[in-house]
């Protein structure tokens, strides 16, 4: 059996907290941590997510390993989303994947959860057609990612906040 299962609406407030885990280890763009951790949108997220979480067949998938020594914690979460795009070479029906927010606990980490957690998230992709997987890494996490097979692209990315 494995340790890893899909996440349900009763796990939210862990959910949140392992993003924010992931949020918190983010570096700057000088390259060091984040002076302060800001945690005001979790309060506000948290009816979303639940009935995020509440869909098994929407198009939103959060993957975690229960923490071993806290019941009703999570160790490890890897969090993706499925998109439509119109497709392309490589691609042709235009679904893809997107792996937004991978994160350990840190008293339970180096113990292979996320790799786990990320390899169901990858298997949930691929069983819902899609033809591509992307995410954004940190360099602490990028060996992880290529030894499932990810690969860095030289597309430059870009964001408007709205």
């Amino acid at each position: 059996m494995s340790l890893v299962r899909r996440a349900v609406s009763q796990d939210a407030e862990e959910v949140i907290r392992l993003r924010q885990v992931m949020i918190d280890s983010v570096r700057t763009l000088d390259g060091t941590p984040p002076s302060a951790s800001v945690t005001d949108w979790q309060e506000v997220s948290l009816p979303t997510l639940r009935r995020r979480l509440a869909d098994p067949e929407g198009d939103f998938a959060v993957f975690a390993v229960d923490h071993p020594e806290r019941p009703g914690g999570l160790a490890a979460i890897a969090v993706g989303t499925l998109e439509y795009r119109i497709g392309r070479s490589g691609n042709p029906h235009g679904v893809a994947g997107y792996v937004f927010s991978v994160a350990t606990d840190p008293g339970t980490r180096r113990r292979g959860f996320s790799r786990a957690c990320v390899a169901e998230l990858i298997a949930w992709f691929r069983e819902r057609g899609a033809g591509q997987v992307d995410l954004t890494t940190s360099a602490d996490a990028e060996g992880l990612y290529a030894s499932l097979g990810f690969v860095r692209k030289p597309d430059p990315s870009m964001q408007l906040k709205l």
